[in-house]
């Protein structure tokens, strides 16, 4: 079972940064998509941002130009870096690992999740 810890959140006022991080840990024979979504009150779980096991990335629109997704495979981690952030950006936070372990074959893990508020 591969387990996610998600670390980084807090409170900042608009115009401020944040960096999210997510450690993957396991029995994880490789990974390839690594992604962070979010899920603000009363709204379904979206994409915020994923990056390919060879280091391509996608961003929500919204996110374009403000939040970097990285990752080190050597580590087994994720980041987030979010600047310019906006009150809208107030969200839960979730990292998700796709990938191949050594026991179970294919998994599809989860974080618990890291609370970002941003202040106006």
């Amino acid at each position: 079972q591969v387990q996610l810890v998600e670390s980084g959140g807090g409170l900042v006022q608009a115009g401020e940064s944040l960096r999210l991080s997510c450690a993957a840990s396991g029995r994880i024979r490789n990974i390839d998509a690594m992604a962070w979504y979010r899920q603000a009150p009363g709204k379904q779980r979206e994409l915020v941002a994923l990056i390919n096991s060879v280091g391509s990335t996608n961003y929500a629109d919204s996110m374009k130009g403000r939040f970097t997704i990285s990752r080190d495979n050597a580590k087994n981690m994720v980041y987030l870096q979010m600047n310019s952030l906006k009150p809208e950006d107030t969200a839960v936070y979730y990292c998700n690992v796709q990938g191949r372990s050594y026991y179970t074959g294919g998994f599809n893990s989860w974080g618990q999740g890291t609370q970002v508020t941003v202040s106006s």
